[in-house]
């Protein structure tokens, strides 16, 4: 069974940091890639990172390009969010996501195979 575990969310002021942190388990997800989206009520999940673990190469949404990294521990089976510079406008459910093959960097939710259950990150003006 495969499980994705995010933490790390929590309540922030404007221009403060947070990491979140997603432990994948039940298989090693050390060449596929991963990613972060987010949604906020009446939204569509939108992309945020996505990272491929086997040649480093990493994804951003224009939103958050330069203010949030993607990094992955491959020995701790673990994809990471460094949330740089927050604006409100960041506030979200955050949610981490797996594909099960294939090295592309998608930024659409369907291309993803498993998902974990989200960390909410508020961040107040």
């Amino acid at each position: 069974q495969v499980q994705l575990v995010e933490s790390g969310g929590g309540l922030v002021q404007a221009g403060g940091s947070l990491r979140l942190s997603c432990a994948a388990s039940g298989r090693t997800f050390g060449t596929y890639p991963m990613s972060w989206f987010r949604q906020t009520p009446g939204k569509e999940r939108e992309f945020v990172a996505a990272i491929n673990w086997s040649g480093g190469n990493a994804l951003f949404a224009d939103s958050v390009k330069g203010r949030f990294t993607i990094f992955g521990d491959n020995a701790r089976n673990t994809v990471y969010l460094q949330m740089n510079s927050l604006k409100p406008e960041d506030t979200a459910v955050y949610y981490c996501a797996a594909r099960s093959s294939g090295a592309y960097l998608y930024s659409l939710p369907g291309a993803y195979d498993y998902w974990g259950q989200g960390t909410q990150v508020t961040v107040s003006s």
